[in-house]
């Protein structure tokens, strides 16, 4: 999937793109806009010179950035704003559906909930590079029509610069819906499993996991392991992992040389997000788990969750009440269930 070899091959698909400079994507439409964010800095210049290079989001408002007629298969998406990317959210919607197969923040969908403390990642999935400026690869695959909307929930307007790119061409029959779900739980109750995602029925595969992870004690937070319930599994689930940092491809708690070592790779990352300065005592983790190569499969169900597990005395282990938050990264089939409610502005908040 990944190699050069079919870039050499002639396909019978018809590429387009959509940016606040053709917000239809349409041929031969692109730089036409004679009026947008633009038009004071080119007013000497005129048409065909960056007249609309992005888009301005009122608070509260809620803009269609994407609504494309299939079959195709978005391929890349890159966006940047100014302000919280906890509170611009967006969706997306596949063949007609009126739930949408992506709802998240903004920023935790591109693995960086905070815009004024970025990370650079460098993922075959998820690109964030200077300066906050937001990539995706995921395969996007759509029959009849997909749809793609931002909205504002911060309290000031947000200026978005964006672009969507497509190929308009047939879809394989077994091809399955790409899905994205943001959760929160904070605190997480004590001796509770953090729920990643719950509730999906169909055929499919999770391809991805992102945490966000803010810890409410002293101490090594990561001993907790990850489970997938799949097809059926109740109480005991078919995979099982050994840690925390040994899901994220880590090892003996992220530290090199007594302290934290930031990494990202093609397939997982991990990033400490350090907070010792007056009044802000708890530290930060976010990390990210591609399954590209290792796609976890089921045919019925899936049900994701991972422990919050510490240390306390006499070497037993500690059940952690953890601010932690996630996107789970899915296919599946449709129809699909309907999303649990995004937990609000306030409950999104990053203190």
């Amino acid at each position: 999937m990944f190699g050069m070899d079919h870039l050499s091959k002639v396909k019978k698909s018809h590429t387009r793109s959509i940016s606040a400079e053709n917000k239809n994507g349409e041929k031969g439409k692109g730089g036409m806009a004679t009026e947008g964010t633009g038009t004071s800095a080119a007013r000497d210049l005129g048409q065909k010179w960056k007249i609309s290079p992005s888009i301005r989001i009122a608070p509260g408002e809620l803009v269609e950035i994407a609504n494309i007629d299939g079959p195709g298969v978005i391929r890349h998406i890159w966006l940047t704003c100014g302000l919280d990317n906890r509170q611009l959210i967006i969706r997306m919607y596949w063949d007609g559906s009126e739930n949408p197969s992506v709802e998240c923040p903004v920023g935790d969908f591109f693995a960086n909930p905070c815009c004024e403390n970025h990370v650079q990642i460098s993922s075959f999935a998820v690109c964030v590079n200077s300066k906050n400026a937001m990539n995706c690869y995921w395969s996007m695959p759509f029959r009849k029509h997909a749809r793609i909307t931002i909205e504002n929930q911060n309290c000031d307007t947000v200026e978005v610069f964006y672009q969507i790119d497509y190929e308009l061409e047939e879809v394989p029959e077994d091809c399955a819906y790409f899905h994205a779900q943001f959760r929160r739980t904070n605190p997480l109750p004590y001796k509770e499993d953090y729920v990643i995602l719950d509730g999906v029925k169909g055929t499919g595969q999770y391809v991805g996991t992102f945490l966000y992870w803010g810890v409410n004690n002293c101490g090594w937070w990561g001993e907790g392991e990850i489970k997938f319930f799949m097809d059926g599994d109740k109480e005991f689930p078919t995979i099982c992992g050994t840690g925390t940092e040994d899901y994220f491809c880590g090892a003996w708690g992220f530290i090199v040389d007594g302290a934290y070592r930031n990494f990202s790779t093609p397939y997982t990352g991990f990033f400490h997000h350090p907070t010792d300065q007056l009044y802000r005592s708890q530290c930060r983790f976010s990390m990210y788990r591609w399954h590209i190569t290792d796609p976890i499969r089921f045919e019925e169900d899936l049900k994701v969750t991972i422990q919050a597990l510490g240390w306390r005395s006499e070497g037993r282990f500690l059940p952690l009440q953890d601010d932690i938050s996630s996107v789970a990264y899915w296919y599946q089939t449709l129809p699909f269930e309907k999303f649990p409610e995004l937990p609000d502005k306030d409950a999104r908040e990053i203190i």
